[in-house]
Parts: structure tokens; sequence; C-alpha cells
């Protein structure tokens, strides 16, 4: 009979365990909810007009010297121009030139993209909800390893023609 009302006591504290341990990740998972999506720096907003934004989205980092001093905050896409049009928000003590390049770079070969500022020498500054005149695009790394590769066979097959004394291949379409 004791080993009954121990085992009792035991299926009891599993139970109010295992209670607890779902109580803890129903609320992390609340907070991780609640947390989403809230910008992190509060600042003012400044706007930029890219060819390709890939792999940037909304959330991503907006930095300044390799500091992060803001977040993209909307994408979307100019109907005129069939660009990318991105709202980023910027820190309040930051007072960025008129004049001031933005670049889409990345963390790493791997890493996610973000906004690199790069601020010119004009003495005016931006205002709230102006556009950057100087950006630069996301550089696509597929895009480039294909060139590398297209450069390196179209001059090997070049040089491959020199020696023999052939023509080489017109790579024009007719």
């Amino acid at each position: 009979m004791v080993v009954t009302s121990s085992k009792n006591t035991r299926q009891v504290f599993e139970l109010i365990t295992g209670f607890v341990v779902i109580a803890a990740f129903l609320t992390s998972v609340v907070f991780a909810i609640i947390g989403h999506g809230q910008s992190k720096d509060s600042g003012y907003p400044l706007k930029a007009s890219f060819e390709h934004i890939d792999g940037l989205s909304v959330g991503s980092d907006v930095k300044l010297a390799g500091v992060t001093i803001g977040q993209v905050t909307h994408e979307k896409v100019n109907p005129k121009d069939f660009k990318a049009t991105v709202t980023f928000t910027v820190r309040p003590d930051v007072r960025l030139p008129v004049d001031t390049a933005a670049v889409i770079t990345s963390d790493s070969l791997l890493g996610g993209k973000y906004i690199d500022l790069s601020p010119g020498g004009d003495d005016a500054v931006l205002k709230p909800e102006q556009f950057l005149s100087h950006t630069q695009g996301s550089i696509s790394l597929q895009e480039l390893l294909s060139k590398f590769i297209f450069s390196v066979t179209d001059n090997k097959t070049k040089s491959d023609n020199k020696s023999t004394g052939e023509a080489a291949p017109s790579s024009k379409l007719e």
C-alpha cells in the first residue's frame, strides 16, 4: 500500500511539471508573436528606389559605418518605372546629407541583406520621407557566378582557337 501512494505522488508531480512546461512554452510563443514586427528603432523614415532588392525584407537592418541605425519598414514596386521602393527608418540623432548613397549588401556569402548608407559631403540634410537619389541594388551571387563561368569558358574557347589557328565561333545570334 505504501508503494501505491508513492506512485500517485509521483504521477501528480509529473502532471504539475508538465503543466508548468506547457505554460512556459505558451508564454514564450505569445511574447514571440507580440514582439514580431515591432520595430526596435524609432526614427524618421526615408525612402530609396532600387533596381533589385533580392534578399532584402521588412525588418532588415540599415547600417552606417557598420553600426545599425535603423530598419526596413516597407517595400513596394513602383508601377511607373517597375523599381522597388524601400522605406526605412533612421535614428533621430543621425542626420544624413542629401547626397547619401544607399547600397544593398550582404553580411556574408550566405548572410542576410541590409542597406549600407554612405554619407556624402553636402551641408543640407535629408528630411523625413525624402528619397535618396544615389542607390545601388542587390547583386545576385548566382548572376555573378554565371557571368564568371561564361567568361572563363568564352576565353578558353578563344585561346584554344588561336592556338589551333581556327576562327572563333561567333557568339552573336543571327
